[in-house]
């Protein structure tokens, strides 16, 4: 079921982001747009990256511009990686796109040496596509950033068409994570979000099941979990429908393993941490302050190593990595797109190579469209990662 404009409450800074860029390409006037400099700092690579010592890049992709023979959408945001189930040592990497009623997904197809072999939308005709999240099953969960936003279940090859999954909520959706516990947790980027949790009535099958609202005290402490009476908000918002349903200030990304889950609140710089088995919310790192990370935003965990990997909305434009031990420090920075943000942290299914957005970053003709960066280097040493046995 696709959107229309009549439907959608478009957030107020998505609307800025779209009018300055996308708005003068509608009356094809290639200016400089405020969120493009034109100038790379001192110490950037030629694509304007700072990174860390043998580490190189190269841009996959512009807002606007071809990749593979298909013109690429503006304003990439949430992405993961896949396994090529017909190419072994190949992938796919879905991009979602933060376009007001013309959003969607994206999946550029990789032969295992790197080269780009295709590129192709797999959901179209949907709005403000944000973040999402990959499935165990090889899927991946786009969300619409509108106040009756859906999340759409879509296939990175292509070959089945994507679905919405309104059991899920209807809501102001981020970030999707399927968690070991079987649930499927969900953010909401509102100032008064909710956190939620998704319990399939079949296991890997989102088309049916429960939405329910985290509640409690405080958000620091136990949580219990309540249903939503409603999930497709025909009268009242999901977040208002369950008394004691816990606050959130703008959940951002979210990110799993193990037994743990952890999401962000751009609001008040936090990334949270809950824990299934015990039913325990803590903060697991306060930014913002004198901080190296500030405008917390997309998450993903790299599960060999444990470390957090943290966008910046905003704030330097960097990819801030979280140790183990809570320490932070930051990996990658994009200079020369001032005003916006760094979006759509992953890795590709080796590991090997990075991939992650500048979400209005310029194209060829310095529009503030996007770009989809790689960077490729040491990464096991960098990360430190356990040697295989």
């Amino acid at each position: 079921m696709a959107t229309t404009t009549q439907d959608i409450e478009v957030p107020r800074r998505t609307v800025l982001k779209w009018a300055g860029a996308a708005g003068m390409l509608a009356v094809g006037t290639p200016l400089l747009t405020s969120c493009v400099t034109g100038s790379f700092a001192p110490g950037s690579d030629p694509n304007g990256l700072i990174l860390p010592p043998g580490f190189t890049s190269r841009v996959i992709a512009r807002g606007n511009e071809l990749v593979a023979g298909h013109q690429f959408r503006w304003f990439p945001d949430g992405a993961a990686t896949f396994v090529d189930p017909a190419v072994a040592g190949g992938w796919y990497l879905a991009v979602n796109h933060e376009v007001p009623a013309d959003g969607g997904v994206t999946s550029i197809r990789f032969a295992p040496d790197g080269t780009l072999l295709s590129a192709q939308p797999i959901l179209t005709g949907t709005s403000v596509n944000c973040a999402g999240g990959a499935t165990p099953w090889g899927t991946w969960l786009s969300g619409e950033e509108y106040d009756l936003g859906l999340i759409w279940e879509c296939d990175p090859t292509g070959a089945t068409g994507a679905a919405p999954r309104p059991a899920m909520g209807r809501f102001k959706h981020e970030a999707a994570a399927v968690a070991a516990d079987g649930y499927v947790y969900l953010t909401e980027d509102v100032p008064t979000g909710a956190f939620y949790r998704f319990a399939p009535t079949v296991a890997g099958n989102l088309s049916a099941g429960v939405l329910e609202a985290a509640t409690g005290v405080s958000p620091v402490g136990t949580v219990t979990w309540l249903p939503v009476p409603d999930p497709y908000a025909g009268t009242t918002p999901c977040r208002e429908q369950v008394a004691g349903t816990l606050k959130f200030n703008g959940g951002e990304g979210i990110a799993t393993t193990g037994d743990r889950v952890w999401f962000t609140t751009k609001g008040d710089n936090r990334v949270w941490q809950y824990v299934p088995s015990t039913g325990q919310m803590s903060i697991r790192f306060q930014g913002g302050g004198s901080s190296i990370l500030s405008g917390v935003d997309n998450l993903w965990v790299d599960v060999a190593s444990q470390q957090l990997f943290v966008a910046e909305d905003g704030g330097d434009m960097q990819l801030v990595m979280i140790r183990p031990d809570d320490t932070a420090v930051a990996i990658i920075t994009i200079t020369g797109a001032e005003g916006s943000e760094v979006t759509g942290p992953t890795f590709s299914p080796d590991g090997q190579r990075l991939y992650f957005n500048s979400q209005r970053g310029p194209n060829s003709l310095k529009l503030a469209l996007g770009v989809v960066y790689e960077v490729t280097g040491p990464f096991d040493q960098l990360l430190g990662r356990p040697t295989p046995p």
